[in-house]
């Protein structure tokens, strides 16, 4: 169970570190499909599993000169207030529906990426000709 648990955590790193996700988009299923945590379970686990990936990703990137630290810095204060209220939710919400909205979410944001890239392709088509 700990190798599978530190080869989900390898895998998902490596893609959020190629994609620039976050941890809940890869963390969440796989603690829940591989490990067969409960979604809530899987959910707290991924809040404390990403930091190392967090200050890795983050470190790599400011070394680059990629991070803006102002926005950086108002967005984690607002997710501070965010995640409380989060938490409380996930907490008081069924196990079941909490994994239908997660699933929502998923897709909204699969439809997204597939929306965004297939408008780059045309983009792309287009000053071609």
């Amino acid at each position: 169970m700990e190798i599978l648990a530190a080869l989900v955590g390898l895998l998902a790193g490596v893609l959020a570190g190629l994609f620039g996700v976050g941890g809940g988009i890869l963390f969440v299923p796989a603690l829940v499909l591989v490990l067969g945590l409960t979604q809530v379970h899987a959910e707290a686990t991924s809040l404390l599993a990403i930091l190392p990936t967090v200050i890795a990703g983050a470190w790599r990137q400011q070394r680059y000169g990629n991070v803006d630290w102002h926005t950086a810095l108002l967005v984690g204060l607002g997710s501070i207030a965010g995640v409380e209220g989060g938490v409380q939710l996930a907490k008081a919400l069924p196990e079941g529906v909490l994994r239908r909205i997660f699933a929502v979410f998923m897709l909204i944001v699969a439809a997204n990426l597939a929306w965004r890239a297939l408008r780059i392709k045309q983009a792309y088509s287009s000053n071609g000709d």
